[in-house]
């Protein structure tokens, strides 16, 4: 394999969220960058970012091994959900193509208790990805954040900034540990070019599990303003977001997203710390930096 192609590296999902921050990195770190693209406005995002767009679409068998095949990359990072049963088709590709060394972005969701659809789906794609002949490495990551695109902290953000009183089902105790986007994105990288995380996988989050009332207080001193937090049981939310949502109404919050709160996520990230050199930013200073956007 000659030094150029070992360079190469082909990117799924590399327009979204998480895209925006390892796409950059890898270019940086002197990699070629191919990335799959389903719509112009994804091959534009690409090029802005610095990779080179192909034409293709994860719901098309035939679509991913064309542009696997034209990538002519060694290296694959998916950073597409592997929760739409996508990730026997991408490792077939992979394999076909010679993409021998693979990474893959799955989440620590899969050990929730909670059963929704996409927890079996993802836990059949590990395995898949487990068995195949790749150089493979599987990164978890916990809830992410960081920016406006986060979906996550952005909300609880804008919610500090305008109210002094916020609900914490449960009674805000449970702990969290979200892993700002930079950090993940640093440790994507470092994973892909260190042969100890071969046939690894990482769970990838904050330095340390905090609980809700914490993120809340560190919040809130992000936007400079006092928050208070009020303990309410979370069943009876549950139980009316479930009855709206089993009549097809449009929510912004599902009661899946309660269930998630009220339980325990903490995660032991010493191995990422000591094959990657993982060192994650506290939740303080990621969620300051985050205010700081949303100020301007």
């Amino acid at each position: 394999m000659t030094e150029e192609r070992s360079r190469s590296v082909h990117v799924t999902g590399g327009s979204g969220f998480l895209g925006g921050f390892v796409i950059p990195l890898l270019v940086e770190g002197g990699y070629e960058v191919s990335a799959l693209a389903r719509t112009d406005a994804a091959a534009d995002r690409l090029q802005t970012l610095g990779a080179n767009p192909i034409e293709g679409d994860l719901d098309s068998a035939s679509s991913i091994r064309d542009a696997f095949s034209s990538s002519r990359a060694s290296n694959l990072v998916n950073l597409a959900s592997l929760g739409f049963g996508h990730a026997a088709p991408i490792v077939a590709a992979a394999e076909e193509a010679g993409l021998h060394r693979a990474l893959f972005v799955s989440t620590t969701a899969i050990f929730t208790r909670l059963n929704a659809p996409s927890k079996a789906v993802r836990t059949e794609a590990e395995r898949t990805i487990r068995a195949s002949n790749l150089q493979w490495t599987i990164i978890r990551p916990t809830m992410i954040y960081g920016t406006p695109g986060d979906r996550n902290m952005w909300r609880l953000l804008r919610l500090v900034s305008r109210v002094p009183v916020v609900p914490m089902p449960g009674g805000g105790h449970n702990l969290q540990q979200p892993v700002h986007v930079a950090d993940l994105a640093d440790a994507i990288v470092v994973a892909l070019g260190t042969d100890r995380a071969i046939d690894r996988a990482y769970d990838v989050g904050g330095p340390e599990p905090i609980s809700f009332r914490r993120i809340l207080d560190d919040t809130g001193d992000a936007v400079g303003r006092s928050v208070k937090g009020i303990p309410i049981p979370h069943q009876p939310i549950v139980r009316f977001l479930t009855a709206v949502e089993r009549r097809g109404k449009p929510l912004p919050l599902k009661a899946e997203q309660i269930e998630r709160l009220v339980e325990d996520k903490a995660f032991d990230i010493s191995a990422a710390r000591a094959d990657l050199g993982y060192s994650p930013r506290s939740f303080a200073a990621g969620i300051a930096a985050e205010s700081r956007m949303h100020a301007t």
